[in-house]
């Protein structure tokens, strides 16, 4: 009975929705309508809970373009504990200078450097980052936001690999517990 009642609610959703006269449901809409509709909710600011607009420049067209070698490095396998560095390289392939104000790691473990000097239309700089594998074990895909004077204005850089556990320290499944003597009861005073 449950399947039945299941298949018949998207069903009669169906039958409803469509329309009779042959036209395309919300065809009458006009293009400002479909984009004004409030169809996404609005990212809130968590302290003040007021909306958050994306800020989008004047010009996204005459700005700077962050072009990469590479934006994924992996860096293989490596012992819990052992640090890797790795240098991105790009080049700015806008129409105005790069200036990258800010890169920000996915953890405390990812630590990115960054030019904060303007790097010009068709010169290259780096990004320096380093992840530390510290208390990390297994799979790693850790990530380097930065922001910059692009569109869009946030572009998304990745270090990744594995990281082996020592040896000794392995994690038992089942956890060694001591066993308690039972309570005695208490003895009551006449």
């Amino acid at each position: 009975m449950r399947k039945l009642l299941l298949l018949l609610i998207p069903v009669s959703i169906f039958l409803v929705s469509c329309q009779s006269d042959g036209r395309t449901a919300g065809a009458e809409e006009s293009v400002e309508e479909v984009l004004s509709a409030d169809v996404v909710k609005p990212k809130l600011d968590a302290k003040t809970k007021k909306e958050i607009k994306p800020e989008i420049p004047a010009d996204t067209i005459n700005v700077g373009k962050i072009t990469f070698d590479e934006v994924v490095y992996d860096f293989g396998t490596i012992d819990q504990g052992e640090s890797v560095e790795h240098k991105f390289k790009f080049k700015n392939t806008g129409k105005a200078p790069l200036v990258v104000s800010n890169a920000r790691g996915s953890c405390g473990c990812t630590v990115p450097e960054w030019p904060k000097e303007p790097i010009a239309v068709g010169e290259q700089g780096e990004i320096l980052v380093k992840f530390n594998s510290a208390g990390k074990k297994g799979p790693q895909n850790k990530s380097v936001t930065l922001t910059a004077n692009t569109w869009p204005t946030t572009t998304r850089i990745n270090i990744k690999g594995k990281v082996n556990a020592p040896e000794g320290k392995k994690i038992d499944a089942k956890p060694n517990v001591k066993t308690l003597p039972a309570k005695q009861p208490a003895v009551k005073n006449k």
